[in-house]
């Protein structure tokens, strides 16, 4: 196990001792976290490119072990790339329809159940074959309670694109909706970027043993839904923000491991610039000897 996915799974770990104190299992020795309000949090988080969130997305990777930066960065961008074409593609097909619309032109149901069925974590959204999207209740009104909350709202239309859309509102529901979506178009389409790549895991003379990396169709979905609902903020963020209202301490504890993240990219940024600026020296010095 490597330093860069200690903290996902440390951080995956104090969530689920949260649950357990939630479904009145408390832990008496859980971590001290500092408790922002839950405005901070927001306007933080929007504030943030949607290249800045490669670390902490895959810090959920069960192979992250395997990667470098730079090759988590390139894929990264790579999947970013493939769900915003996906959304792209789709916008073009449906201009004028809703994201709900969308999803029923596609052949599917959405049902909002209103908690999870037979699940220990919190799930805000999943999809069931053969066409269902379930948007499960029970996080969907609390993300609305937060919502309520003015200074909220503001941080959240600053980061909209208002040339594409009339709304002024972030809807939580179409951005939940948007996410399983992709996941849907994964499922009709093998051949799609986030389910073709593959890693070699290991070879043998002629035997090779290849795996996709899952982390790469959750990267896409999340820049699918965020191009789909025309929002100029990864939809990562909603991992802190919707936790909030199930634990203040575990969305502040994702959003310490978030800053953390981002700290990580702005130094790699730095590093591979002066790399470059370096490369750009040294060359100009061989052309100016000869």
């Amino acid at each position: 196990m490597t330093c860069s996915k200690e903290p996902g799974l440390k951080i995956q770990k104090y969530i689920q001792r949260i649950g357990n104190s939630l479904a009145g299992k408390p832990d008496l020795n859980l971590p001290e976290i500092r408790i922002r309000q839950p405005e901070i949090l927001v306007k933080n988080l929007v504030q943030m490119p949607e290249s800045a969130w490669w670390k902490y997305a895959f810090s959920r990777e069960p192979m992250n072990g395997r990667f470098d930066d730079s090759m988590r960065y390139e894929l990264y961008e790579k999947a970013c790339e493939c769900g915003r074409n996906e959304a792209d593609r789709i916008l073009k097909k449906y201009p004028k329809l809703s994201v709900k619309e969308i999803a029923r032109q596609m052949g599917l149901n959405v049902l909002y159940p209103d908690i999870p069925q037979a699940s220990s974590r919190i799930l805000f959204a999943d999809f069931a074959e053969p066409a269902t999207i379930r948007i499960y209740q029970d996080g969907l009104s609390k993300g609305h309670a937060l919502m309520e909350n003015p200074l909220i709202q503001s941080y959240f239309r600053t980061q909209m694109d208002h040339e594409k859309q009339d709304i002024s509102d972030v809807r939580i529901e179409d951005i939940l909706i948007a996410h399983e979506l992709y996941h849907v178009i994964e499922m009709k389409n093998q051949k799609i970027w986030t389910q073709s790549y593959q890693i070699l895991l290991w070879k043998i003379g002629f035997i090779e043993n290849r795996s996709p990396v899952a982390v790469l169709s959750e990267i896409a979905a999340m820049a699918f839904a965020s191009r789909l609902n025309h929002l100029n903020f990864s939809a990562y963020m909603l991992d802190a923000f919707l936790v909030y209202g199930y634990s203040p301490k575990a969305a502040c504890a994702l959003y310490d491991e978030m800053q953390d993240s981002f700290e990580a990219d702005r130094m790699y940024k730095k590093n591979a610039l002066k790399l470059s600026r370096a490369v750009l020296f040294y060359t100009r010095a061989v052309k100016n000897r000869r």
